[in-house]
């Protein structure tokens, strides 16, 4: 089969079409003929070498996709050939064919082409994850949410809205700030123009955030500790702006009472996916159909143009989701 791959002798760590084995599928997966991926800021770690796939999984980048199911093991029950279908990816998502446990792989809503659904199942299980597994989220809830205009963020901002709670993001730009706020958020903050912090404890009467979503890491996180209610959620899903904290004063999560998590959803066991695609089928995959949640595509390239795509990616350059089409 075809798939996109990294030539690894290259120092720009190039992407190229080429030829590799078709992917094998054991008793509990199903065959994935893919007609759409989407690009996530994993894939470009993973090309620079520096997030590999959990063991076991394929090296092809590619966390999601959507398309038919080709073939199925002998134990599936839940589809069969010809189905289209999304799935949670644990890699592989960048070529004709993938293998995947049938337990992360989620029927595709009728209102949905394959574009449209390519850009669901990473960005909107990691927000649900963030925002109900972990953070709790209530009605009535202040939420706080970097990167809004991204992938994820554009996810998170529905989800939050959907569950009632109050969203306030951080953005680069005009355009992106205005996205967010056509999407439901309460408050947009150009983090390059203003004093977050301030404004957040202004808006807020200095009460502060019930949860705060942070995919940026240490620069952020002791401003996050400062924007954080008493009792506040604090969410570390992943690490853009770095991983390292020169010294920081603990006594501000002793103060505040704050409950603290860190998490990946790739790393995540096979049994907590398939749980969390479970949960969010039954409740929020239904909301697609209605039009109450959407993906945002940004951009739709070929795969063949797969280092354009990655380029828009890098420069931070979309809002929403960037489409790669399987030809």
């Amino acid at each position: 089969m075809k798939a996109v791959l990294i030539d690894t002798e290259s120092r720009e760590k190039r992407l190229y079409l080429g030829d590799t084995d078709m992917p094998t599928y054991n008793e509990q997966q199903v065959l994935l003929r893919i007609k759409a991926t989407a690009l996530n800021r994993a894939d470009l770690l993973q090309r620079q070498g520096q997030y590999p796939p959990p063991r076991g999984a394929s090296e092809i980048l590619g966390l999601e996709a959507a398309g038919e199911i080709a073939a199925v093991g002998e134990e599936c029950q839940r589809f069969k050939v010809g189905d289209k279908v999304l799935a949670l990816l644990p890699g592989g998502g960048y070529a004709q064919y993938a293998s995947v446990d049938e337990h992360l792989v989620m029927h595709l809503p009728k209102s949905l082409d394959f574009i449209q659904a390519a850009g669901i199942p990473e960005v909107f299980l990691t927000g649900y994850q963030c925002l109900f597994y972990l953070g709790q989220i209530q009605p009535g809830d202040v939420v706080l949410l970097h990167a809004g205009a991204s992938g994820i963020g554009t996810a998170v901002i529905q989800l939050a809205r959907m569950a009632g709670a109050k969203i306030i993001i951080t953005a680069s730009s005009d355009e992106k700030l205005s996205a967010c706020l056509d999407l439901g958020a309460s408050l947009a903050i150009n983090y390059l123009d203003e004093d977050w912090v301030k404004e957040i404890q202004g808006i807020t009467n200095r009460r502060g955030c019930n949860l705060i979503i942070d995919p940026i890491g240490a620069p952020y996180f002791e401003k996050n500790l400062s924007c954080l209610s008493k009792g506040g959620r604090y969410v570390l899903m992943a690490l853009l702006g770095g991983r390292w904290l020169e010294q920081f004063d603990l006594a501000l999560l002793l103060n505040k009472h704050v409950s603290l998590f860190g998490t990946t959803l790739r790393s995540r066991s096979l049994d907590y996916q398939a749980q969390l695609i479970a949960d969010f089928s039954r409740i929020c995959l239904p909301q697609f159909t209605s039009e109450k949640l959407f993906p945002i595509i940004d951009s739709v390239y070929s795969w063949t143009d797969v280092e354009q795509a990655h380029a828009r990616m890098a420069n931070n350059e979309n809002i929403g989701k960037i489409i790669l089409i399987i030809d």
